[in-house]
């Protein structure tokens, strides 16, 4: 770990955006959990897990205009798969600490088997197109590396069966890096890890 990884979050997050990954939605369990544990433990933080839609270049352009009113400090954006890769396209814009699960690092790469009609994963008769323009988006969002004085937590399972996380631990070296023996793509047993996250992002001790 690095200067990067050791960049601690400043303040406590006041605004939590979650950016779900791709053919997901504000379902996904991961969201769900923190939805429900902020409810529970700290209501007064403003969360949002917007639905994204399927054009990358749209799904940015939602949330940066979603949060142009969010406080520079105090302000933190989270991600899993092609949502972590977003999350680090919105934290290097912003300069927000971010946590990604499992990121995507090449999504232009590893999406373009999926061109066409698909259904969403909680929602089997909702139906989008994912068109072949979506793949050169996602080229033109190419990551830059991490700042040195940019907060990110990277939790990186070796058991993820869609991305490879040799890719992943490269490209978020420089971050404060948790990588899991085993585990999923999923991060199945993230309960396991809510502890760290919300430390992580000074939402309890």
């Amino acid at each position: 770990m690095t200067a990067a990884g050791q960049q601690q979050v400043q303040h406590a997050t006041t605004h939590l955006l979650y950016l779900h990954g791709f053919r997901s939605s504000p379902q996904s369990f991961k969201a769900r959990r923190l939805a429900e544990w902020l409810a529970q433990h700290r209501p007064a933080v403003h969360w949002w897990c917007p639905q994204l839609p399927p054009s990358p270049r749209a799904a940015i352009d939602l949330v940066l205009a979603g949060t142009a009113d969010w406080p520079a400090a105090g302000s933190a954006v989270m991600g899993s798969s092609l949502g972590g890769f977003y999350a680090s396209e919105v934290a290097q814009t912003r300069g927000w600490p971010s946590v990604v699960i499992n990121p995507a690092v090449n999504p232009a790469r590893d999406l373009a088997p999926y061109v066409g009609e698909l259904s969403a994963f909680h929602d089997p008769t909702r139906r989008f197109t994912f068109l072949e323009k979506y793949l050169t988006e996602l080229s033109q969002l190419t990551l830059r590396e991490i700042s040195g004085q940019q907060a990110c937590l990277a939790i990186i399972a070796k058991g993820d069966e869609l991305l490879d996380w040799r890719e992943m631990h490269s490209r978020y070296q420089d971050a404060d890096v948790r990588l899991l023996e085993g585990g999923d793509h999923a991060l199945s047993d993230f309960e396991d890890h809510l502890s760290t996250i919300l430390g992580f992002l000074k939402l309890c001790d």
